[in-house]
């Protein structure tokens, strides 16, 4: 992976991880600053991690729907021009101003990946774009279950706290 593109997948980490934490330490005025900045920059590298790890796991869903594994040919990588887009994600997380944006704009991404992913492997279009959406949603709701399971400790670890 290119510094570049390891510095627009940081950007989108940040700008998905501000659209979900931001309107959340809106509600709740008693959080320092500083928590919020350590939750913020948290969020921002899962986020980016989460993003960097799709192409990977859609090409290793389609190696898998192959009858013949794929050799001399590197694997799925995200360029500039594919992951650009979602730095957009910002806007489009916050809860209630643009759900249906933002699943619009991952799904166009996904799109991106799936002539790149038909074309490595020699897979048609269609089962390509059933790895790369496959992909997703299994790391979209990894990330949620962690993120509930997060919320759910520190919501425990708060109560014991005022107790």
């Amino acid at each position: 992976m290119s510094p570049l593109v390891a510095v627009v997948l940081l950007l989108a980490g940040l700008s998905e991880s501000a659209g979900r934490i931001l309107p959340l330490i809106a509600r709740r005025p008693s959080v320092s600053r500083s928590h919020a900045i350590r939750l913020l920059l948290t969020g921002a590298v899962v986020e980016a991690s989460v993003f960097a790890l799709w192409p990977q796991t859609a090409w290793t869903l389609a190696e898998l729907a192959l009858s013949a594994p794929v050799s001399g040919v590197a694997a799925l990588t995200w360029t500039p021009g594919l992951a650009a887009p979602l730095v957009c994600a910002a806007v489009l997380a916050f809860p209630l101003l643009g759900p249906l944006l933002h699943l619009l704009l991952l799904v166009g991404v996904g799109a991106g990946l799936v002539t790149p992913l038909a074309t490595t492997t020699g897979l048609d279009w269609w089962p390509a774009a059933g790895c790369v959406t496959i992909a997703g949603v299994g790391l979209g709701l990894a990330v949620e279950a962690v993120r509930r399971l997060v919320m759910k400790l520190s919501t425990t670890q708060w109560r014991e706290l005022l107790a």
